[in-house]
This record gives C-alpha cells, structure tokens and sequence, in this order.
C-alpha cells in the first residue's frame, strides 16, 4: 500500500476532528446529567476543594460511568480530549510507515515515548 503526505493529512485530520467532537459530546452528555441531578441548592465555590480520589484514577472513572455518574462521564470526555493528540502521534507513525519515511516513524516514535512517559509515569 503506498501513501502520499496528502492521504496521511487527511487521514490524521479526520481522526482529530472525530475525536474532539467525540470528547466534547462526552462532556456535553455528563455536564447536562450533571445539571439534571443537582438542582439544590447553589454549590459554595468559595473556597477550592478538589475532586474526590475516586475521580482522579481510570478505575474510579470507569466504575462512575458505569453508574451514569456525571463527573466520571466529564472527566473520560477530558481524557478523551488528552488521548487525541496522543493518538494522532500514533496515527502519523503508521501513515509514515506506509510512506516508508523512516526518519519521521522514527522521530514521531520518540515523540510518542515521551508523551506516553509523561501521562503514565511523570508524577
């Protein structure tokens, strides 16, 4: 199979469009649930408090989507959001590959240890 830098633009270009509306939908979805289930009382945003250690870990957001929880839906629409470019890394070393351009399979493969480093293992 051989491809052209036109056929890989398009490509990586479809694949961010989708997932940035796929991510904003996500958001949109749990941020409408989330208006839903909490009409009390306005919330006091006086004072800063974080997020619960469930939500701040893939297990705890995926046991809330399981429950239709809203901030959990919120919070994979956002990971959706950072596993965009990510994934277009990936995609541009497989269109790359296709071209059999191994200077830039090789760069964009750098380029992709270090985004996968620090989402995983950067503290």
């Amino acid at each position: 199979m051989s491809w052209n830098d036109k056929q890989v633009e398009t490509w990586v270009g479809l694949m961010l469009r989708t997932g940035v509306l796929l991510a904003a939908a996500v958001v949109l979805a749990g941020g409408i649930l989330y208006m839903i289930q909490n009409r009390g009382p306005r919330p006091d945003y006086s004072r800063f408090q974080g997020e619960p250690v469930a939500y701040s870990t893939l297990h705890g957001a995926a046991t809330g989507i399981a429950t239709l929880e809203p901030r959990s839906i919120i919070m994979f629409g956002l990971l959706l959001l950072v596993a965009t470019p990510i994934a277009r890394v990936g995609m541009c070393i497989v269109g790359f590959a296709f071209e059999r351009d191994r200077m830039y399979v090789a760069v964009s493969s750098l380029v992709l240890v270090i985004l996968l480093y620090s989402v995983f293992f950067h503290r």
